[in-house]
């Protein structure tokens, strides 16, 4: 009876993990499905570095370079402000941090990333979009710097949550063999546990940098919505994902617009993909350099 749980166990398991397997086969293929017919027609090149994106105008345009370009910049806004308060953190929580402070604020980061994010979008678009635009003079708030501001503290819990992970699962000999040799807090702590846990760091901060790009409603709140090449973080822009959920709704099944948007969304699969690929390969330099691969 035993032996007929465990196969049942393990059997059932299997299915689970090649289910998650099939659901992601699935996801490619429908996305190259959908998105192969626009690159037949405008062709991979144009449709990567047009810099003109106006799907419903006659003839149609479909060039994602100023998509492309808005979420690169509102992510590298985000990580300028996730990755300081995000590691800050959890370094100060797991070394500096008092039992009772680290009761009261790991639970504050927790409930941060629970969060809706349309939530941070609505602060985003009433509060701090007004605020930065009486206090710079801008036209209007809706624009990088306020996008950026929301996707940091968006994707701050998530680096901090994983990088206290990382750091907690440096052995104590570690900074006991620090002390040892004389270094004082400062320096174990950079040159010895940073260095230990950079495999964790590393991967929370790329986990971060994809929240941040593949973010949905925020962006589509608090972006602006203008799809032009931006010139400097005050200008209202159009990333990926807003451009997905805006348009997704009025582009016929089976046009060109339909197709261009599946292949926006092709695109942004695929930036994911490397973000995780660059992970595994980060996490693994750091095992080898550390004696730590299996």
């Amino acid at each position: 009876m035993n032996r007929k749980k465990e196969r049942l166990i393990k059997y059932l398991f299997t299915t689970l993990a090649f289910a998650s397997l099939a659901f992601l086969i699935g996801i490619v293929l429908v996305l190259f499905k959908e998105a192969l017919p626009i690159f037949a027609k405008v062709g991979p090149k144009a449709f990567l570095l047009g810099e003109s994106w106006y799907p419903t105008a006659e003839p149609p345009e479909f060039g994602i370079l100023p998509l492309i370009l808005a979420s690169l910049w509102v992510t590298a806004g985000a990580l300028v402000i996730c990755v300081p308060l995000g590691v800050g953190s959890a370094l100060y929580l797991h070394e500096l941090a008092g039992p009772r402070q680290r009761a009261v604020l790991k639970p504050v980061i927790e409930i941060l990333a629970s969060v809706p994010s349309i939530v941070y979008g609505f602060f985003g678009m009433v509060i701090l979009a007004p605020w930065l635009q009486d206090t710079f003079e801008l036209p209007i708030g809706l624009c990088v710097l306020t996008t950026s501001i929301i996707l940091g503290v968006m994707a701050t819990p998530t680096v901090a949550s994983i990088a206290e992970d990382a750091l907690s699962y440096v052995p104590r000999s570690f900074r006991e063999a620090s002390f040892a040799v004389g270094a004082d807090r400062w320096q174990t702590l950079t040159k010895v546990i940073i260095p230990a846990a950079g495999s964790g760091i590393s991967t929370a901060i790329i986990l971060g940098m994809s929240r941040a790009i593949g973010e949905t409603m925020t962006v589509l709140m608090v972006a602006g919505g203008s799809a032009v090449i931006p010139s400097s973080i005050f200008d209202p822009v159009r990333p990926m994902t807003a451009a997905i959920a805006a348009e997704m709704g009025e582009a016929p099944v089976g046009s060109e617009h339909y197709n261009a948007l599946f292949a926006i969304a092709l695109i942004l699969f695929l930036i994911t993909f490397v973000f995780n690929i660059a992970a595994e390969l980060i996490s693994r330099r750091f095992r080898l350099k550390l004696g730590l691969s299996r």
